[in-house]
């Protein structure tokens, strides 16, 4: 990637995870970036398309996180360990792939494009999606109920980790999926 395309994208990556895509504007990608308008423009058409190369910078470095830590896993339980463990760690701000902790930049995005069909929500719906083959992946045999169970636990953790700051969230999902898993659906 170019280098100064890529030095767009990080830059606005972290303004837009920070302070949110609407509230950042063109102007300011380019004076924290250190990049001219014209620059931009050549790789950017838009507002949306950098939006779009952000949300999938954010997703390829969000997978291999995800990738990494669940590679590993050896049984369901061992996953969901593992899973709730490192989502602790990210709520914590001691994940140095994923950053500081500011909630899913995925649900954030989509949450300031209301419209459930454009882009922007459309791509945050394929990342959710993505996410989820991720888990199902690792989990080999597991009923889809079991896969939709975790997966709406780890973004139940995630809201609530970030609205209400209870990082140990993580501990009752894994209380309560433990159960779910030794009393299957």
């Amino acid at each position: 990637m170019n280098e100064k395309r890529q030095l767009l994208v990080k830059t606005a990556l972290h303004l837009f995870y920070d302070n949110g895509i609407n509230s950042v504007g063109i102007n300011e990608v380019l004076k924290v970036s250190g990049v001219a308008k014209k620059t931009l423009y050549h790789h950017f058409q838009s507002k949306e398309q950098l939006i779009l190369a952000v949300l999938e910078e954010r997703h390829n470095i969000f997978i291999e996180w995800l990738t990494l830590k669940l590679k590993a896993s050896t049984s369901p339980q061992d996953l969901i360990e593992r899973l709730f463990t490192a989502l602790k760690s990210w709520f914590d701000s001691d994940e140095p792939m994923l950053g500081h902790f500011r909630g899913c930049f995925f649900i954030n995005s989509a949450a300031e494009f209301g419209q459930p069909n454009n882009e922007v929500a459309l791509y945050c719906c394929k990342h959710k999606h993505d996410v989820r083959n991720i888990i199902e992946q690792f989990l080999p045999g597991a009923p889809p109920t079991l896969v939709d169970t975790i997966c709406l636990m780890k973004e139940g953790a995630i809201t609530t980790a970030y609205v209400t700051g209870q990082h140990d969230v993580t501990k009752q999902c894994i209380k309560m999926l433990t159960q779910v898993i030794n009393k299957p659906l």
